[in-house]
This record gives structure tokens, C-alpha cells and sequence, in this order.
């Protein structure tokens, strides 16, 4: 079980405990008997899932939740419209049950008199229909079980006080990984050891038929790599892909200190037919890449930081929570205000893993940093959206479409974070002469005592205070200017001081192409000239207020279908742009259509096609080269200077 610590909220957060139907806390659970879930994965091939769930109750009114606000997806995103089959007995007696007019996640009922088990079977339509862990998690050959999907709670107990006894069926033959511990298993049905409501969301359960295991370190917590895939080509990795998050365990274990779970794994999944995104857990993480992703290398280089970040969420999101976030079960808005500490410092610290492990070179660590720059810096809804309302608004923004995505911004804190958490790290590099670093302050705040899952909650005037011990500092003000005021430029003073500039040239940046899976077509970043983002086949993503693409009267939506006569490709784009003679700068005749509208458009673009890059300031110190140095050697002992 989860131990919760709150700091400085926890009046409030228990207020709103006490507040939640407390009329069903003295009808369910009763007895101290666990809730019973059973979950029959058996059809997950034809994307249905089973369960059934027993629950001890008493007679009178009840109220059942289904989740609600699923953590680390940062919104109300429990895949309700795909609950299925709902059928709830007592003692043999089919029971009428009616859903909330006012949230559609209640359901109420009457228990009649000498009943104390609720038996309710429902199914789960397991199809692409929404974010994250709604979205695709089946194909015939594996599946990602989430418990949040198939499930209902009595309201009024706390999720922590909650104890649910899991089992779960799965296809003949198949593999299972999960934070879970199995305490049986016949033929294909697994009994787990009870846990809390809370563990029990928090450990999905990869199932496949085709699963690799590789234990990657074994001191001071086992860490294990289970790897799944639609077909067996796919796991044939080489050893250096192992060795590489090796390497990442240890270097993020002398980054924090201590670990604070008792085991990790590392779920992946490699299928192009299942949502592509990660999901953090205290005791594992929910990877998922297309199927080639790791025998592919540029596909691999891309994509290397996904594990790398979700491992840094054990640490920051997971163990240390911004007190907002802490709720006693899933139906509580969340307070996503601190999202830029809880996702915008995971993003920087799981871009410098990446690096310091070797899953990325240091070249590739500055191309990824300057695309990230170069993508903020053309952020036209920077003149009017302040960092913070992308964090405030971010159950509004996550799955927003790209059309128009500069102007109205989206999730910025991710990738801005990178940006503002360099800036700390290198003014504290600076200002303490190179004795310290934001490494002092993770370990300070996220490392020692090593011991079980807990959650502790801190506020940002427990971030400021955390900051200062480590480098006096007005930390307050720093962070008031650069995330709560609008600022039409991002946060680049940390690439000057870290000795780096951000510049662009003809040369291509291999992290702003747009490549999905192998065999596809990369698309073309422009944003930095054009103003455009265009796929392989010539769609318009999006286009920024202001750009030559803008004044042109291109629109997120349209197809490019020719350039400059031929029929466009994405060679023929970028052949276009370089045949320009400068002076009144390059111009390209497009024949592009909207919704069966077909015109051209006259493009201006003064200098042609830009990628960006960062290049070395010569009189400043190269403190990048610093910050991702490893910290351990082959063994996971020693550490490099700062």
C-alpha cells in the first residue's frame, strides 16, 4: 500500500475526504473484507475485456464510482462511453441501478436488507476511442491491462483504504509482467496479492504472446526490462540497447540517491497497432513505441528518451506530488498548477539521463535541445498565454489538435520545462563557482531515505525553499517572470550560460522530422521559415501567426498537392526552398486544396529552408558537456566532476 504524507494541504485534502457521500462509507467494506476483481483477458484479440468485481456492502442506498481522473494522464479521462454489459446481483436478485444525471462516473442503487456482497459484471470495448491508456491496447498478439477500466468502487473510503483482492485470465500460453506480485497461477489464471485501490490502479499488467525479460540491475532494488511486440523480429534488439537503460538505472540512482520502491519494471510495448505514449507508475511505467522502434536506429535515437523520462517520474510526480494533485480517489479535480515542476523538470532530468546513459550522444542531446528551442521560440500564443495556463488549462489541452497549435499553445510545459530547468541548472553551476548543481537539489528533495511507496505532497513555496538551501537565490521572482508572466521569447538564457547558442542553418536537424514508424514518409518542421509543419503526403499541421505561410493564406488542414509545377513530394519541397537567389527571397507557386477547394498560393520565404542547431559560445564555459557526463562507471560506482 501507498503510505500518503501531505504537506501543509492536508486539512483541506482530508476535508474533502469526509466530504465525499460520507452515507456510503457505513455501507460498503464493512466487514474489512476486500473488494474481489477478476478480470478475463481472454478476448482482448477481438478488443474486449471481462471482469467481474465483488463487493462487500450493506442494505441501503450505494453509490459506485468509476475512475474518473486516471493519474498521470492529468485529466478526466476514465474511458466511461466504453463501459459496457453493466449488470449488478444480490444473492441471485438482479439489482435496477441508475447513473448520475449530473456524472455520468456514478452509479446509485438500493442494497436490499441482509445482502453484504454486490456482485457487478460489466465489459470493456477496448477500441481507439480516447487519450493515453483509453486509446488503443490490444492487437491479437498482446495487451495492456488497466484495472481503472474495469472497475467500480463504493464512494466515501478513501482509495488508500480500499483493499481489492486482483485476478486476472489471460489468452492461453501468454506472458504477464506487472509491479504486482503473483501469488498463484494455474494454467492462465493469476491470483495477485491484495492491494490498495490506489497500488492496484497504479500496476497495470502487460500480457503478450511474444515477451522478452531482461533484469538490469539487481542492487539496491531489482530493476527488469519486459519488453512485448506483435511479432518476434521486433525483440531481437541488440545487447547495447539493454546496456544503454543499464546505464540509465544507475545514473538515475546516483542522481536521486535512493530508490523509493521495492522493485521497478519497465512495461514496453512495440506495436504500430496500440497508442503510442508513456504513463508513469510508482513501481513500473507503461512504454509504448512502434513495433520497429528499437532495430530501427534513427527511430530509436528518436524515441530514446520515453523510458528515460517515465523511470524520472518514479522520483518526481510519483514519490514527491504537488500537494494539488493528491485526492483521496479518482473523481476530485486535480490542481495541475505545478505541472511545469512535475512534468517540465521530469522532461529536462529525462533528456540529460538519456545522455548521460548513452541512449543519446551529447551531439544528439544539443540537436534535441535545439529543436526544442527553436519550437518554443515559434510559439506565436506566446503573447498572450503565460507557461502557467498551459499548465492550469492542461486537461483542456492534452489530445488538442495541431491545427493552429502555435497560437493557441498546447502542453508547453513539457518541452519548455527543458528550457527553464536547464537556466536553473546552469545559474546554479554558475553562481556556486561549479560546486553545485540541480543534482544537489534532486537528491535533496527527491533522494534519501531510501523505503516504500509513499506520496509526499509539496506546494511551490516548498520548491522555492528546497531551491534556496541549495543556492541562496530569489527563486520565487525567477519563476514569477519566466512562468507566471506572458513573455513573447522562451527561456534561452540557459543555453548562453551553458556556453551553447541557438542558430539556424541548411543543415537538417534529424529531431524536427516528423517520422512515425519505418516506411512512412517523414514530414517537414519548417516553422522557423516557412511557419509550417507539413507531413510526408503535404498536409499543413499547422501554421504560425505572422510566418511567410500565414501571409500566403496557408491553413492548417490543407493539402499541398504541387510545387512550383510537380506534383509535390517532400524532396521537391526542400528542393524548392534551396533554389532560391536570395534578394527578394525564395518563391514557390503551390497548388493547394481545402475541403474540395482547390487554388494556388504564392509562398515568400526570405531565406529558404532553416533547421536549428545550437553552436558553442567559445569565451563561456561548455557546461552542457558537464551537465551530461556521466555519473557512474561501468559498475554504477564513482562519480565525474560537475
Amino acid at each position: 500500500m501507498i503510505r500518503l504524507v501531505i504537506r501543509r494541504s492536508s486539512p483541506a485534502l482530508f476535508l474533502a475526504a469526509l466530504l465525499l457521500a460520507p452515507g456510503a462509507i457505513a455501507r460498503a467494506g464493512t466487514d474489512g473484507a476486500p473488494i474481489t476483481l477478476t478480470i478475463d483477458a481472454r478476448e482482448a484479440p477481438r478488443k474486449l475485456l471481462h471482469a467481474r468485481v465483488e463487493i462487500p456492502v450493506g442494505p441501503g442506498p450505494l453509490t459506485l464510482h468509476y475512475p474518473k481522473w486516471i493519474p498521470g494522464e492529468h485529466g478526466p479521462t476514465g474511458p466511461v462511453t466504453n463501459l459496457a454489459g453493466i449488470v449488478m446481483e444480490a444473492d441471485g436478485e438482479t439489482l435496477t441501478w441508475r447513473r448520475d444525471p449530473l456524472d455520468p462516473f456514478s452509479i446509485s442503487l438500493t442494497v436490499p436488507e441482509g445482502v453484504d456482497r454486490l456482485t457487478v459484471t460489466l465489459d470493456f470495448l477496448a477500441i481507439d476511442g480516447g487519450q493515453y491508456s483509453a486509446g488503443a491496447s490490444t492487437t491479437p498478439a498482446l495487451a495492456v491491462v488497466s484495472w481503472n477500466q474495469l472497475l467500480l468502487y463504493p464512494a466515501g473510503t478513501p482509495a488508500d483504504e480500499l483493499t481489492v483482492q486482483p485476478r486476472l485470465v489471460v489468452p492461453e500460453g501468454w506472458k504477464t509482467a506487472t509491479a504486482l506480485r503473483a501469488t498463484s497461477r494455474e494454467n492462465d489464471r493469476i491470483t495477485f496479492a491484495p492491494v490498495s485501490l490506489t497500488m492496484l490502479i497504479d500496476s497495470p499488467v502487460l500480457v503478450a504472446r511474444h515477451l522478452r525479460r531482461e533484469l538490469l540491475v539487481e542492487a539496491p532494488v531489482p530493476y527488469t526490462l519486459h519488453v512485448a511486440a506483435d511479432g518476434p523480429a521486433a525483440l531481437a534488439f541488440g545487447d547495447d540497447v539493454v546496456e544503454g537503460h543499464r546505464r540509465l538505472v544507475r545514473e538515475a540512482l546516483a542522481l536521486f540517491g535512493a530508490p523509493h520502491h521495492r522493485r521497478y519494471e519497465f512495461l514496453v510495448t512495440l506495436s504500430d497497432h496500440v497508442r503510442s505514449f508513456g504513463l508513469e507508475h510508482h513501481a513500473s511505467s507503461d512504454n509504448r513505441l512502434p513495433e520497429r522502434t528499437w532495430i530501427t536506429p534513427d527511430l530509436l535515437v528518436r524515441r530514446a528518451g520515453l523510458l528515460p523520462h517515465e523511470l524520472v517520474h518514479s522520483w518526481n510526480g510519483k514519490y514527491r506530488r504537488p500537494a494539488g494533485m493528491i485526492a483521496p480517489d479518482y473523481q476530485r479535480p486535480l490542481d495541475t498548477r505545478l505541472l511545469w515542476v512535475y512534468e517540465g523538470l521530469t522532461s529536462y532530468l529525462g533528456a540529460v539521463l538519456t545522455a548521460r546513459s548513452g541512449l543519446r550522444t551529447p551531439e544528439q542531446f544539443r540537436e534535441d535541445l535545439a529543436a526544442t528551442a527553436s519550437r518554443m521560440a515559434h510559439r506565436a500564443g506566446r503573447r498572450w498565454r503565460p507557461l502557467a495556463d498551459t499548465a492550469a488549462a492542461a486537461s483542456t489541452l492534452f489530445g488538442s489538435p495541431s491545427a493552429w497549435q502555435s497560437w493557441r499553445r498546447s502542453v508547453d510545459f513539457y518541452p519548455e520545462g527543458v528550457l527553464l530547468w536547464l537556466e536553473v541548472d546552469t545559474l546554479i553551476r554558475e553562481r556556486s563557482g561549479g560546486r553545485r548543481s540541480l543534482d544537489d537539489f534532486c537528491r535533496a528533495f527527491f533522494g534519501p531515505p531510501a523505503g516504500p511507496a509513499e506520496v509526499r505532497g509539496y506546494t511551490f513555496d516548498d520548491l522555492v525553499a528546497a531551491l534556496t538551501a541549495v543556492e541562496p537565490f530569489d527563486w520565487r521572482a525567477f519563476f514569477g517572470e519566466r512562468v507566471e508572466r506572458v513573455r513573447p521569447e522562451p527561456p534561452l538564457a540557459g543555453l548562453e550560460q551553458s556556453g551553447w547558442r541557438l542558430v539556424h542553418t541548411g543543415e537538417p536537424n534529424v529531431f524536427t522530422a516528423d517520422r512515425r514508424r519505418p516506411g512512412v514518409e517523414p514530414g517537414l518542421s519548417l516553422t522557423a521559415t516557412v511557419g509550417a509543419s507539413i507531413s510526408g503526403t503535404g498536409r499543413i499541421g499547422d501554421v504560425v501567426p505572422g510566418s511567410p505561410a500565414d501571409r500566403a493564406g496557408l491553413v492548417p488542414g490543407m493539402t499541398i498537392y504541387a510545387v512550383n509545377g510537380r506534383r509535390f513530394s517532400r524532396d521537391r519541397m526542400l528542393d524548392a526552398l534551396r533554389g532560391g537567389d536570395g534578394g527578394e527571397g525564395t518563391r514557390l507557386a503551390l497548388v493547394v486544396e481545402q475541403k474540395e477547394f482547390v487554388e494556388t498560393r504564392t509562398l515568400v520565404v526570405p531565406d529558404g529552408a532553416r533547421w536549428p542547431h545550437l553552436e558553442r559560445i567559445e569565451d563561456r564555459p561548455d557546461l552542457l558537456s558537464a551537465i551530461v557526463a556521466p555519473r557512474t562507471g561501468t559498475t554504477g560506482e564513482g562519480a565525474s566532476p560537475r
